[in-house]
């Protein structure tokens, strides 16, 4: 088994992907209600900041921000992926050392240490411009599962904001 080398930075900002392990699946947007509630249940627990978030049909891009002295967002993934999970129907195939374990879904995400301003708008800008990328929609103000209609109303962004559509970078997709 791999070894995984995570930084735990109090207070830090990270950008994370989260794929189904069914990646032909489109539970994500399928029940995107039971995603949310699993979200709001342990931001009342574990707070954090979302600075952006998208939800696609088989992953989750998201930037959080975690409170000062505060680093365990991976016990923020865990809540929310077993919560979700809890709240689906039982319909995936699982093998035997899942079924031993109770466990359903994808064990591990992706994350990236956002390490300055321009690092922390080029993981936002490709949150937002996720959709368009995987051709989902023409512009990404069409897009409903994204925080980036939060973030016109505050006036962050224009809603016809659409990047350049080039994106480059190792996001933690599958190409």
């Amino acid at each position: 088994m791999p070894n995984y080398r995570r930084a735990f930075v109090p207070g830090g900002c990270w950008f994370f992907t989260v794929n189904l392990l069914e990646r032909q699946k489109s539970l994500l947007v399928e029940h995107i209600e039971s995603l949310r509630d699993a979200v709001a249940a342990t931001r009342m627990g574990h707070p954090f900041t979302i600075d952006a978030f998208v939800v696609l049909p088989d992953h989750v891009h998201a930037v959080w921000t975690l409170p000062p002295g505060d680093h365990d967002f991976s016990t923020r993934w865990r809540l929310i992926k077993s919560r979700f999970a809890r709240a689906l129907p039982k319909q995936e195939r699982l093998s035997a050392v899942r079924v031993a374990r109770n466990e359903r879904g994808q064990r591990r995400f992706w994350e990236h240490l956002i390490r300055d301003e321009a690092d922390y708008a080029r993981h936002v800008e490709y949150c937002y411009i996720n959709p368009l990328k995987h051709g989902l929609v023409t512009r990404v103000r069409d897009w409903p599962h994204s925080s980036f209609h939060r973030d016109v109303g505050a006036g962050l962004f224009p809603e016809d904001w659409a990047g350049d559509g080039e994106t480059s970078g190792d996001f933690g997709e599958r190409r």
